[in-house]
């Protein structure tokens, strides 16, 4: 029987006991290490895990997650600098990969990975990419609220009116990502304005889904969290969001803010290619549809992809245009601060 040469090199790998893993059509062909990748993971621990289990077990690459929260990873990939043991950094909001990208600790991502992205949803710089994505949302109590009554835009929720009525974690990563981006689109002294009225309107919880909870309990009227919070809720029991509703502020309002998601290379990594493979795998088809058939209720972001069918449109959220490689956290916590919020 006459064989080709790719088959005789087959035969031959497994006559010498090699086990040949080759990676995805899509993400070129990398030769697994013996140790893999490790992942400093401040995205959800499911999807990424979803994520490292189905990159291995199309490319034999191993991947292990370090799970963390967006500030504490990057802060943590900063003081480690050219020691990090980290091959690839997740998070869920922006500002932290601005953080890392700024101390020059991520290695170019290649062309072909972010050629899968649109530009809108990675920055400038080439550095570091979006993943996925989440829009910030007015959760509010349908029971009590009728959209007639509700803010039109975030800065109303500055008005004395709204005085004790809504909600919000400030001291997580989400918030402070929104007012970054609040902070870019309207400038240092709105946004300082707006968070000494919040802080005199507002009541804080601890986390977006004990914010939710509240306000599905009528503790107060609204919150300011992303929409994720309410389809996880709604897939499973609804008992926490079944007397919420979500307003979509749109027409390019800071309240309209969609957060990118980020995925960068470290530049001390060990594993250069393995890294860059699973980057491109997660932007690319395999990556993208975990997105739409999880259960985390982000947003794709991949060029073409489609993103879970319960979900309003990307096109249709209006949202305003923020240059993610900009939305300064060190600025928006220094502010955060002055004002009495944090």
């Amino acid at each position: 029987m006459k064989l080709l040469l790719p088959q005789l090199a087959g035969v031959f790998a497994l006559a010498a006991g090699l086990i040949v893993a080759p990676l995805a059509a899509n993400a070129g062909t990398v030769t697994p290490s013996a140790d893999g990748i490790v992942v400093y993971n401040a995205q959800h621990e499911s999807l990424t895990q979803a994520w490292a289990d189905a990159f291995t077990a199309e490319t034999g690459i191993k991947v292990t997650v370090r799970n963390g929260g967006d500030t504490e990873l990057g802060n943590q990939i900063v003081a480690e600098g050219k020691a990090s043991p980290a091959d690839v950094f997740l998070t869920e909001n922006s500002p932290a990969m601005t953080l890392v990208d700024k101390a020059g600790l991520f290695a170019p991502l290649d062309a072909d990975t972010l050629a899968q992205v649109p530009a809108q949803f990675r920055p400038s710089s080439g550095n570091w990419t979006g993943v996925a994505a989440r829009s910030t949302v007015f959760a509010y109590d349908k029971t009590k609220l009728t959209e007639d009554k509700l803010p039109k835009s975030l800065m109303d929720l500055a008005d004395p009116s709204w005085k004790g009525r809504w909600a919000a974690s400030p001291g997580g990563a989400d918030f402070q990502a929104i007012v970054a981006a609040l902070l870019q689109l309207k400038g240092e002294k709105a946004t300082a304005a707006w968070l000494q009225a919040m802080r005199k309107n507002f009541t804080a919880y601890k986390g977006n889904s004990t914010a939710m909870k509240a306000v599905n309990a009528g503790q107060v009227e609204g919150a300011i969290i992303y929409h994720y919070y309410w389809f996880g809720d709604q897939a499973k029991t609804g008992e926490n969001s079944k007397n919420v509703a979500l307003y979509y502020f749109g027409h390019q309002d800071p309240g309209a803010f969609v957060s990118i998601s980020g995925g960068g290379v470290v530049a001390s990594s060990k594993h250069p290619a393995e890294a860059q493979a699973f980057l491109k795998w997660i932007t690319g088809k395999g990556g993208q549809e975990i997105l739409k058939t999880g259960t985390s209720f982000e947003y794709a972001v991949g060029a073409g992809a489609a993103s879970n069918p319960k979900l309003v449109p990307l096109d249709d959220l209006q949202a305003p245009k923020v240059e993610p490689s900009r939305l300064d956290s060190k600025k928006v916590t220094d502010l955060m601060t002055d004002a009495g919020i944090l």
